[in-house]
């Protein structure tokens, strides 16, 4: 409901398409009714079997002519993270026999003649071109079916997917495509020709909603290094004395005697030697000092194997990760789950660099930790040539600030990492339980209001109430509207504004 305010208040093109998916109450539909008498082309697109009940009986009430489009449920889907928005048990959309239901209740109303739309959505960066094409051959035959069974159809909305190439590769990797934009569009209309010129239908209006591809690359998150923590000693002793604690006698030795065809040898001595003096420390038989000696012996030899192992065709498997593990961690000045949280939630790659010092060879490896108090605030999967890298080439941290930016980050970080489609604070109860048991009611606090989570992210309500008031004006003065009508209206978004952001009976 904040979304359509927000199109219906800003929106000035009068040939531009209001399409209405998701969940649907009453006063959503009666907004979006709303909106048509204002002159706006709202699609109302039936995704639930109950809406078409609800749509119809609005629309006779408020005496408008809804225009109406169906949400297809297809078995082909896309792969990746976001598979489930296709198939069987897909969210949202119609199934076959559902989609004869509504053609038949249309009919027997005598509304076919709304019917102008087919929409489907198989899911969010689709990287393959092949689950792309496979998914628009399977909604023409919909379509087509649609449009020869008596609906005048006309628009063909193929929905999301147009993926975002993060990784710079060119493959169908979950971060990547393989596919170009002008190869997208090329294949999308290609289908579609040849689908209807088969039968003879008129080639539909095709409508996208690749929401990610049109706004990705409008946003950078730019931040500033706070600290570093490294994993090498400054200093180690060139020897211990003779009579010190066995186990740092034993990782000197150890550490003195490693070479390349013994490096593996010499790792898993050292792990246990470490080990060892931590129980002994554990124990009361070693002291700290001994400890951070021994530490520090322990990483020294550690980051050796891992420049002797770099340059390795072959890897043992208990050392594949030892760069990450010796890596820096650069302490950043961002929140991972307000910003990037499609990097924690879903491992989106991003690209990340420094944005400064460029001329400068980056001399240091590290992984990247914000400022919350969560463990899982850190990045530390990174973009490389020929895989996922888990550690970032960086800069040595000097006198001077040090901000690195994450890149195409427009699309979904910001409301995921605030407020989702605009929806708010929820409702909360505060209810306790007494002596015996009895549960009362001891405060209610309600949940933002559209007009709030419209001015958390920069709308003024006030303006856009103004500018709908404005078009209601000039619709009156022009015949469009009755006085009632105008009133109607007006209440409407109002009250809109007022209201909760989540479903309302």
């Amino acid at each position: 409901k904040a979304e359509i305010i927000a199109a219906v208040a800003n929106n000035r093109d009068p040939k531009a398409l209001l399409i209405c998916n998701g969940y649907k109450d009453e006063e959503f539909i009666d907004l979006a009714l709303h909106a048509t008498k204002l002159g706006s082309k709202v699609v109302l697109v039936i995704e639930m079997p109950g809406e078409l009940d609800l749509i119809i009986e609005r629309a006779k009430l408020l005496d408008v002519t809804p225009t109406l489009g169906i949400r297809v449920k297809l078995s082909s889907k896309a792969g990746g993270h976001w598979d489930s928005s296709g198939g069987d048990r897909s969210k949202f959309g119609l199934d076959a026999s559902q989609i004869v239901e509504v053609i038949d209740k249309l009919k027997k109303k005598g509304m076919l003649q709304h019917l102008t739309m087919l929409h489907y959505h198989i899911g969010s960066q689709v990287s393959d071109i092949r689950k792309i094409r496979n998914a628009l051959q399977e909604a023409c035959r919909f379509y087509v079916d649609l449009a020869a069974d008596g609906a005048p159809m006309g628009i063909l909305n193929i929905g999301g997917g147009l993926a975002v190439d993060y990784d710079g590769s060119h493959t169908n990797f979950a971060s990547s495509s393989n596919y170009s934009m002008q190869e997208y569009a090329t294949d999308v209309v290609e289908v579609v020709m040849e689908t209807t010129d088969e039968h003879n239908i008129p080639h539909p209006m095709i409508v996208s909603e690749s929401g990610r591809s049109t706004v990705a690359q409008h946003s950078i998150l730019l931040f500033n290094v706070l600290d570093v923590r490294r994993f090498e000693p400054q200093s180690i002793p060139s020897e211990v004395q003779g009579d010190s604690n066995q186990m740092l006698i034993n990782l000197m030795e150890a550490r003195n005697t490693l070479t390349p065809r013994n490096y593996q040898e010499i790792y898993h001595d050292a792990v246990y030697y470490r080990d060892e003096l931590r129980s002994m420390f554990l124990h009361g038989d070693a002291s700290i000092r001994d400890r951070a000696q021994g530490e520090d012996i322990f990483w020294h030899i550690i980051r050796r194997i891992a420049n002797l192992i770099q340059d390795l065709k072959y890897i043992p498997d208990e050392l594949e990760g030892l760069e990450r593990e010796i890596a820096d961690v650069y302490y950043c000045n961002f929140s991972l789950f307000q910003s990037v949280p499609d990097s924690w939630a879903v491992d989106q790659l991003f690209p990340i660099m420094p944005i400064h010092r460029l001329t400068e060879n980056p001399t240091r490896q590290g992984v990247l930790a914000d400022i919350t108090c969560d463990s899982d605030g850190k990045i530390d999967r990174f973009i490389g040539m020929h895989d996922v890298k888990k550690i970032l080439p960086l800069h040595e941290l000097n006198d001077e600030e040090y901000y690195l930016g994450i890149f195409l980050v427009g699309a979904y970080q910001e409301t995921l990492g605030d407020m989702h489609n605009l929806l708010g604070t929820t409702n909360v109860i505060h209810i306790r339980l007494d002596d015996k048991g009895e549960a009362a009611v001891v405060r209610e606090t309600p949940g933002d209001s559209v007009k709030e989570v419209l001015s958390y992210v920069e709308y003024k309500p006030t303006e856009m109430m103004r500018k709908i008031k404005a078009r209601a004006d000039r619709s009156l003065k022009t015949g469009k509207l009755t006085e009632t009508a105008r009133n109607a209206v007006v209440s409407a978004f109002r009250c809109g504004l007022e209201g909760y952001t989540y479903f309302e009976k």
